[in-house]
C-alpha cells in the first residue's frame, strides 16, 4: 500500500536517515525528504511543505526543539514528532506545550509503534485543516445558522470518533481521576497494562493501583503543574509481574466554579527502556573495570624505564616517556572515575564513614593543588573557623576527592595571578565549605547543568575535561546527606559551596579564626 503523506525527516547521523529511509519506503511512503543538517532542512520548507516533520533532539548548533520551533511558525498545522532519549524525556514533554509538539518518541524506537504515530500524525493534520476549512464555512454561510449547526455537529461527531480510534488504540494507557484521585475513565491499554477490566478499575483510586514510595499523591492532586511521576510500578493482576511506569500528570480546569477540575495520567511501560539503561551502565561499568588493569600495568611499566632499572636514558628519552606514563595516568582517572559515577548511580558504593578532623584533609588537598597554583604565581588564602574545636564523620577519601575537584576547577579557571579562598567553618553540627576564584565566572542560564553528566563548560567556553568531577562531586554529597551548589557572576568569579548536616564529632568551644 502506497501513502501519499508529505515527509520531512531529520537527524544529524547518516546511519539514522538511512534506517528511517529503508523502513519508510517498505512501508509504502514514497514522499519522504531527508536531511542531516537543520539549515538545509529550513531552507527546503521555505518553500515545499510538508504534513509530517520528524526532528532528532540532540544535534549540533540547532537542537530538535529549536528546530521544530521554526518550522511550526512556517506550517502551524503540520504535526511535529521528536525524536528523543530516555535521559532527555522532560524537555520533550516541556516542549509539548512550548512548541505545539504533537509526540515525543524514545529511541530506541519500535518500527511499529513509529509507523503508527506517523500516521497519526498525518490524521491530525487533515483534521486540523478540515476544522478550519470548515470554520471558514461557517463563517461564509452564517445566514443559513440551521443547516451549518447540522453539518458542524456531524463534523464534531466524526472527529471525536476519530480522537476516540487514537486514544483507544494508543500504546499508553490513560487515566481520568478526580481531584481525590479515583478513576472516572480509563482506555483499553490500561486494562491490558493492570489486568483489570474496566469496570474494577473504576471502582479504584490511586493509592490502589499505583506502587511507590517516593510520590504524595495528596499533593499530586492538590496541583494544577503539568508532572512527570517517575520510579513508579504497577502490579499485573493476571500474571502478577511489576511493571515500572512512568506518568505524565496534566491537570483539566472545571467548566464553572462549582466543579472541581480533573486530571489525565497517561501511563507508559519503561520495562524496556529500564533493562536497556541497565545493560548499558552494566556494560561501561565492566568496560571500565577491565581496562584499569592494563592501565596500571603500562603506568608501572613506564616507572621501571623511568627510574634507571634498564639503564640511563637520555633526556629525549626520559621526556617521551614521562609524557607516556602522564597520559596513562590521566586515563587511569578517568577510568576510576567513570567507575565511581556508576557505582553511585548503580547504589552499589558505601560510604566508609569515620571520625577525623577537618582541617589537616583540607589542608592536603590544598598541598596536592598547590603546585600548579604556584606555577600559575597564584596564591590561595585560607579562611577557617572552630575546625580545631571538633571532629567530622564522613567518608575522607570521597570527600578527599570532592574538595579536590573543586580547588583543581579553581585553580584551572582563575587567571595568572589570582587569589583563591578556601573557606571552612563548623557551625553548630553542620560542616561548611567554599572555595572562591576570581576567574572570568559562568553565566546565570549556564548554572543549573553544571552539575549534570558530562557537562563541559559553559556555552560560551567549553572545557576540555570528561564532564564527571562536578556530577560525580554531586552524587558523593548527596550520598553524605548534604547539599552542594554555586554562585557566579558574570566577570567576577564563581563560588561552590557544600554543606554536612549533623556531621560533627565533638563539641566545640569559643569561635577562633584561623588563617
Amino acid at each position: 500500500m502506497q501513502f501519499s503523506y508529505k515527509l520531512l525527516v531529520l537527524d544529524d547521523d547518516n546511519l539514522v536517515t538511512s534506517s528511517l529511509k529503508s523502513l519508510l519506503t517498505l512501508e509504502g511512503f514514497n514522499d519522504v525528504v531527508f536531511f542531516n543538517s537543520p539549515e538545509n532542512a529550513l531552507d527546503y520548507l521555505q518553500k515545499n511543505p510538508r504534513d509530517v516533520i520528524i526532528s532528532d533532539f540532540m544535534m549540533p548548533k540547532m537542537n530538535g526543539i529549536e528546530f521544530l520551533s521554526e518550522a511550526k511558525k512556517l506550517y502551524p498545522n503540520a504535526s511535529m514528532i521528536l525524536l528523543t532519549g530516555y535521559a532527555d524525556k522532560e524537555n520533550a514533554i516541556k516542549a509539548i506545550n512550548e512548541v505545539g509538539l504533537y509526540k515525543y518518541i524514545e529511541k530506541p524506537w519500535d518500527n511499529d509503534e513509529l509507523i503508527i504515530n506517523i500516521k497519526n500524525a498525518y490524521e491530525r493534520s487533515q483534521l486540523i485543516i478540515s476544522l478550519e476549512e470548515k470554520n471558514k464555512k461557517l463563517k461564509e454561510y452564517s445566514n443559513n445558522l440551521e443547516e451549518l449547526v447540522k453539518a458542524k455537529t456531524a463534523d464534531i461527531i466524526e472527529m471525536n470518533e476519530k480522537l476516540s480510534a487514537v486514544i483507544n488504540n494508543c500504546a499508553d494507557g490513560i487515566i481520568i481521576l478526580n481531584s481525590e484521585g479515583k478513576l472516572l475513565d480509563v482506555n483499553p491499554m490500561c486494562e491490558s497494562l493492570f489486568g483489570l477490566s474496566e469496570e474494577i478499575l473504576l471502582t479504584k483510586n490511586a493509592n490502589d493501583l499505583f506502587i511507590t514510595d517516593e510520590i504524595n499523591w495528596n499533593e499530586v492532586f492538590s496541583s494544577e503543574e503539568e508532572k512527570l511521576l517517575r520510579n513508579i510500578e504497577i502490579l499485573n493482576a493476571v500474571n502478577g509481574n511489576k511493571i515500572p511506569v512512568e506518568i505524565s500528570s496534566a491537570f483539566i480546569p472545571p467548566k464553572n466554579n462549582t466543579e472541581d477540575g480533573m486530571y489525565v495520567f497517561v501511563i507508559r511501560n519503561v520495562n524496556v527502556q529500564k533493562e536497556m539503561e541497565r545493560l548499558r551502565e552494566d556494560f561501561i561499568a565492566t568496560l571500565t573495570h577491565d581496562l584499569r588493569t592494563p592501565s596500571v600495568a603500562t603506568i608501572q611499566t613506564l616507572e621501571y624505564f623511568l627510574n634507571g632499572k634498564l639503564g640511563e636514558l637520555t633526556d629525549k628519552q626520559k621526556m617521551l616517556l614521562e609524557t607516556m606514563k602522564k597520559s596513562s595516568e590521566d586515563m587511569l582517572g578517568l577510568v576510576n572515575t567513570l567507575l565511581e559515577v556508576y557505582k553511585y548511580e548503580a547504589g552499589r558504593l558505601r560510604l566508609v564513614k569515620t571520625s577525623f578532623p577537618f582541617e589537616p584533609l583540607v589542608n592536603e588537598c590544598i598541598e596536592q593543588i598547590k603546585v600548579i597554583a604556584d606555577s600559575k604565581n597564584q596564591k590561595i588564602e585560607k579562611l577557617f573557623k572552630n575546625l580545631d574545636k571538633a571532629e567530622i564523620v564522613a567518608d575522607r577519601n570521597e570527600l578527599r576527592r570532592v574538595i579536590v575537584n573543586l580547588l583543581g576547577n579553581a585553580v584551572k579557571y582563575t587567571q595568572d595571578g589570582g587569589l583563591i579562598e578556601v573557606k571552612a567553618e563548623i557551625e553548630e553540627n553542620d560542616l561548611h565549605f567554599s572555595v572562591k576564584d576570581n576567574g572570568e565566572g559562568i553565566p546565570k542560564k549556564d548554572i543549573p547543568k553544571l552539575f549534570k553528566r558530562f557537562s563541559q563548560g559553559t556555552q560560551e567556553k567549553r572545557s576540555i575535561s570528561t564532564g564527571l568531577g562536578l556530577y560525580l562531586s554531586k552524587q558523593i554529597i548527596t550520598a553524605h546527606g548534604g547539599k552542594i551548589w554555586l554562585e557566579s557572576d558574570k566577570g567576577k568569579g564563581s563560588e561552590f559551596f557544600f554543606l554536612l548536616l549533623d556531621a560533627i564529632m565533638l563539641k566545640k568551644e569559643e569561635p577562633v579564626w584561623t588563617t
